[in-house]
């Protein structure tokens, strides 16, 4: 069994309390909380209008649910699948396939550890696992900003285009279903700070 496999059947096995998310990410299972006023209220924020945006178009968002590539597993604070995800349910029923995710959504969480979660592991495996957008929400850059990565190269697992809005302004997301979508002041509040 090589390390990839082990690491899954731990995972599968793992009695992980409420709040606490685990992720299997570049060789380690990755465990943060979920908590958190600030990150909670924007990610619900993203998520009504996420459902709002894509009312009847065959997607909707999800939040905190298993993404699955292989042996590999993100827990994105927000996604956007098929609304019938029957078609895209990993076999054991661990969670959606990756394949067929179009946008993920991070919400940056303070501390060193979650920064370099979310803003270097993180695109890595999204861009592996071939996700069209990852999208962070960044309180702790200066000011606040938000991050719009699209056209994922599987295999140097790094997206090709990378636009910043910094919070006040609009930040646009440029392709897929979810094609124009706003996060905007309404979302992420004004510049923090």
């Amino acid at each position: 069994m090589d390390l990839d496999q082990a690491l899954w059947q731990v995972w599968k096995e793992m009695d992980v309390p409420e709040g606490i998310r685990a992720e299997i990410i570049e060789g380690a299972i990755e465990m943060s909380p979920t908590r958190g006023h600030r990150r909670f209220s924007v990610n619900r924020r993203v998520s009504r209008a996420l459902d709002r945006y894509l009312g009847g178009g065959g997607y909707g968002p999800a939040q905190d649910g298993n993404v699955i590539a292989g042996l590999k597993v993100l827990a994105p604070d927000v996604f956007v699948a098929p609304d019938d995800v029957d078609e895209i349910e990993h076999p054991e029923g661990l969670g959606v396939l990756a394949s067929g995710v179009v946008l993920v959504v991070e919400t940056v969480s303070p501390g060193s550890a979650a920064r370099r979660r979310d803003l270097v592991l993180k695109p890595r495996a999204y861009a592996t696992a071939g996700i069209p957008v990852y999208v962070i929400i960044d309180d702790f850059d200066d000011g606040g900003a938000v991050t719009v990565l699209t056209g994922p190269d599987i295999e140097r697992g790094a997206y090709a285009r990378s636009v910043r809005t910094p919070y006040g302004e609009e930040a646009f997301v440029p392709e897929g279903p979810v094609k124009g979508f706003v996060i905007g002041p309404e979302i992420t509040g004004g510049r923090r700070g």
